[in-house]
């Protein structure tokens, strides 16, 4: 269905107002900053600023919504045959191979991750977002499974795929933050996942995998 011009001129302010408090935000701090500032750089009234972003965290986080069902997305399109974990490897390879800003490889995500830990109220959205990764993907992993309330093992599969998840952004993070090169990053980081998949046992591996027709 196409976009009216109401909803494009909606999504493009929506946008600017975005691109203008994170590079306010990287520039001066995210506590430092506030709504008001936001709005007077980008022409609009405080209102409006908070009828996109009911929150400051909110503006932070503008892409929030399209990283916490990244997971159970990948999960629910796997290939006929492909088990959960397996498609997760599989997308975290294409990825790091891509060397995909997704991922963080990206000049400048030093900063984004230093805006991030010099300030509490980021910190704990971070945490809920994590929290909500892996409550999707458990989700996701109970619907395709019909598991029954009781199992515990959607619960520990989603865990055990968020820590892979987890453990490439952390060790990306703390590489590009020595200000080194995203293809050099990236290249070392496929070689991480393929240890991360020879620590996974093969009851993670071969959970939910998808019946072949």
């Amino acid at each position: 269905m196409a976009e009216g011009l109401r909803e494009r001129k909606k999504r493009e302010t929506r946008q600017r107002i975005s691109d203008i408090a994170t590079g306010l935000f990287l520039e001066h701090g995210f506590v430092t900053v506030t709504m008001a500032d936001v709005a007077e750089a980008a022409d609009v009234s405080v209102n409006t600023v908070y009828n996109y972003f009911p929150a400051k965290e909110d503006l932070f986080f503008d892409r929030s919504e399209g990283v916490v069902d990244r997971l159970s997305r990948w999960v629910r399109a796997r290939d006929p045959g492909e088990s959960a974990a397996r498609a997760v490897l599989r997308e975290l390879r294409a990825e790091l191979e891509a060397a995909s800003p997704r991922m963080g490889l990206i000049e400048g995500y030093d900063r984004f991750m230093r805006c991030i830990d010099e300030a509490p109220p980021l910190r704990s959205r971070l945490w809920r977002i994590q929290q909500e990764v892996q409550e999707n993907l458990e989700a996701a992993l109970r619907e395709e499974t019909r598991a029954t309330a009781g199992d515990p093992l959607p619960g520990l599969i989603a865990g055990q795929i968020c820590w892979v998840h987890g453990t490439l952004f952390v060790s990306i993070g703390r590489e590009m933050a020595r200000g080194r090169n995203p293809g050099e990053v990236s290249r070392e980081m496929l070689g991480l996942l393929d240890d991360i998949e020879g620590l996974l046992s093969e009851q993670v591996l071969n959970y939910a995998v998808r019946g072949v027709e």
